[in-house]
């Protein structure tokens, strides 16, 4: 099965979960502080057997086409939704598994990594979603902290509307993998209810998503690098 394959039915996984979320009137803002006509809940995939195995068994044949074997010592899941996917895609590489979390506890050993050590393991991150790739860089940073190998992320879906993303991650020496995009959403929109109305608005959008961002109350650029 190729990218664009899986792509497509990952899309059509989200839609069928009721994931994408258009309003034209109200936008919403994302985790991130972005504004947007559009809202991509990729956790409504973990409520249902069916969705969730299904989604799964995609990640385990993109990462099958894309990392030669014995890559991967660990997958590590990124709090919160990220840490059952990469359970379910551990159990079916028969990798170790961790969990990273946005900082840490505070309390106990204070760590930001559980599961197990992850010292000199090569580590594959797993989220469900990336936005600007913020947050993708504080957990690497965690795992990295702990003396973990990190140069791959694979999210279920890439909001790959906002300048930069990618290019904050090479920096970082992290190649960024996506199962779905906005362009596997647009395609698989016409056979899943996605009306003109919110198509075009989307498209809008994503023709220059800062510029809309500005304009209906979220962020107006990005975040300073660190």
């Amino acid at each position: 099965m190729s990218a664009n394959e899986i792509g497509r039915e990952v899309a059509e996984l989200l839609f069928r979960a009721g994931a994408i979320h258009v309003s034209r009137q109200q936008p919403f803002i994302l985790a991130a502080g972005w504004a947007s006509p559009v809202y991509v809940d990729v956790r409504l995939l973990l409520g249902d057997p069916g969705l969730r195995q299904a989604v799964s068994e995609l990640a385990a044949r993109y990462a099958a086409a894309t990392f030669p074997p014995g890559s991967f010592d660990v997958i590590a899941g990124a709090e919160t939704a990220g840490i059952p996917f990469a359970a379910w895609l551990a159990d079916r590489l028969a990798l170790k598994l961790r969990y990273v979390r946005k900082r840490p506890l505070g309390i106990g050993r204070n760590a930001q990594v559980e599961g197990g050590p992850v010292e000199g393991l090569r580590v594959l991150l797993m989220d469900d979603l990336t936005t600007d790739g913020g947050s993708k860089l504080n957990f690497v940073r965690g795992l990295r902290a702990a003396g973990a190998e990190v140069e791959h992320v694979l999210t279920i879906f890439y909001h790959d509307a906002f300048p930069s993303a990618g290019e904050r991650l090479r920096e970082a020496g992290l190649t960024l993998h996506a199962l779905a995009n906005w362009g596997d959403v647009l395609r698989a929109g016409a056979d899943n209810g996605l009306s003109p109305e919110d198509r075009a608005e989307i498209e809008r959008f994503l023709a220059d998503p800062v510029a809309w961002s500005t304009r209906h109350g979220g962020r107006a650029r990005l975040a300073p690098r660190n």
